[in-house]
């Protein structure tokens, strides 16, 4: 809380204008973005190693969100203010800090992958300036941001050492979805427990679910495309690969608001809505996509 107020003491109008552009690039929405396109138009197995770091980080972070139920900063300390705009992306316990969880699955993977220097320079600087724009925001103390920061750096390393093995190797494809699948179970399991024994409040366990429904329809889509689909990235020209993307965006933007104006916003709606919807990105997109193209 110190250094939140040191934060604070230097705000301006133009700083926060500016921190709060810079958050958004951690936002669920525009990582998700991201990966669509690489996954439809660039590089579908550079999409898929970022899948899996952003999925299982993420799985892990909401999960010790609701083991520590840590508040966040202007509830521990009713004194502090943050920057107001931020107030309504700020959902769900402080620790650990999501959206620095979801650029560093990002940004880290990206700075790994290209080889130019001014550009994994960018990466770099992109996911450290995120995780400090949630502190001047306001939104997090360093505790949130570095632990979160550390796991993603974890787990994206470990998945970048162990790539050949998740993406290339068929022989353990059953059993690397299963091991997500379980995880993913297991995370919304836990979060139903904890609701049910009246630890934690609905909107916790709902971020846990949506979370896991994600998750499973990660590893479930992953196998069927792996075994069934194999669909080709960059089939067509750059005119249709920009369609594509532009078109399989607002689908998915259309499927996650209708799924909610019609099925309304339960534990168990959220959480399929989640799971329909990468599958909608995974399989089912680039199977119509597919489909279309093989028949011109």
């Amino acid at each position: 809380m110190t250094f939140l107020w040191i934060l604070e003491g230097i705000r301006t109008p133009f700083l926060d204008k500016l921190m709060q552009f810079i958050t958004y690039f951690g936002q669920e929405l525009i990582i998700i973005a991201f990966i669509c396109a690489f996954y439809w138009c660039v590089d579908k197995r550079f999409a898929y190693l970022l899948g899996f770091t952003y999925f299982t980080a993420g799985l892990c972070v909401q999960a010790l969100k609701i083991t520590f139920r840590i508040p966040r900063p202007w509830i521990l300390d009713p004194t502090f203010s943050p920057v107001e705009s931020a107030l309504e992306g700020a959902t769900g316990y402080s620790f650990p800090s999501g959206h620095t969880q979801s650029a560093t699955c990002l940004f880290f993977p990206l700075s790994l992958y290209t080889s130019r220097t001014w550009v994994k320079s960018l990466c770099v600087s992109a996911f450290l300036l995120i995780g400090f724009s949630r502190m001047y925001l306001g939104c997090h103390t360093p505790k949130d941001v570095l632990t979160s920061m550390g796991l993603s750096l974890i787990v994206a390393s470990v998945i970048w050492r162990f790539q050949e093995l998740l993406l290339d190797d068929c022989r353990h494809l059953k059993l690397i979805a299963a091991i997500l699948v379980c995880l993913s179970l297991a995370t919304a399991a836990y979060s139903l427990l904890l609701l049910g024994s009246g630890v934690i409040e609905t909107k916790y366990a709902m971020d846990c679910c949506k979370a896991a429904g994600a998750g499973l329809g990660f590893s479930i889509g992953w196998y069927i495309e792996r075994t069934k689909l194999n669909f080709d990235t960059r089939t067509g020209r750059i005119r249709t690969q920009i369609l594509k993307l532009l078109i399989g965006l607002v689908l998915a933007l259309l499927i996650k608001e209708g799924f909610s104006l019609i099925f309304g916003s339960s534990i168990l709606a959220k959480m399929t809505e989640y799971f329909i919807l990468v599958l909608w990105v995974i399989v089912i997109y680039p199977c119509l996509f597919q489909k279309v193209i093989n028949r011109n």
